[in-house]
């Protein structure tokens, strides 16, 4: 089940970054512990005694440069985890940001605890679509218009501005906004390097690759 998993997860994210050529291997594949440097050793021990479990994800490639990697967990510590926005909004957020960079591989961790933490099903699953949701509570669509904005525009609106910080307070809006900033700085590390490595037990990844464009260039209508 776990090879299939893979397989399938391998496969998805072939097609959405452009076929199978985008999706050859792993750039920065694993590196195995006995050939660890002690920077690197250190910096892994210290993310095993921290999150409960080895390196993985995106902090594969990470480890090429330890005090990066150490540094970014650290930072991931609090905004995974501990942000005044409260789980299901902050899982809502980093989906936001996962879907506009078609970041795979943390798009099938986060969305099952996206689920856990209560977000709805049909929300997490229109978010995938691309879509708008149409069924959010008054929080998750100020959070939506928000993220949407910032993510898209590269600049938020003073109305969707105003309606934030009435929502979730000064220090709501600037760890939304680290949120955001943290999980683009993870996508941007795996698709780059093609990290897709460790197997996951549920991947519930939506069909990307059926959006209209297929690619992920459909999702990033800027300005001109």
């Amino acid at each position: 089940m776990k090879i299939q998993v893979v397989i399938a997860l391998g496969a998805f994210i072939a097609i959405a970054m452009g076929g199978p050529s985008a999706f050859a291997q792993d750039r920065l594949a694993p590196i195995t512990p006995d050939k660890y440097n002690e920077a690197q050793r250190k910096a892994a021990e210290e993310f095993k005694v921290a999150r409960g479990y080895d390196v993985r994800g995106p902090f594969i490639p990470l480890l090429r440069s330890p005090e990066v990697m150490t540094r970014a967990r650290a930072m991931g510590d609090y905004l995974r985890y501990k942000t005044v926005l409260g789980p299901r909004l902050n899982e809502m957020a980093i989906l936001i940001t996962l879907r506009e960079w078609t970041a795979g591989y943390e798009w099938a961790a986060h969305y099952p605890i996206a689920l856990k933490a209560g977000l709805k099903k049909e929300i997490a699953d229109s978010i995938g679509d691309g879509r708008r949701p149409s069924t959010m509570a008054p929080d998750e669509e100020i959070l939506y218009d928000f993220s949407i904005e910032i993510l898209r525009d590269k600049r938020v609106s003073d109305a969707t501005y105003k309606r934030a910080v009435g929502a979730f307070g000064e220090q709501g809006v600037v760890e939304l906004l680290s949120v955001h900033g943290y999980y683009t700085f993870l996508a941007i590390v795996n698709n780059a390097t093609r990290t897709c490595s460790v197997q996951i037990e549920t991947a519930a990844c939506p069909a990307w690759q059926s959006l209209s464009g297929a690619t992920p260039s459909a999702l990033h209508k800027f300005p001109n």
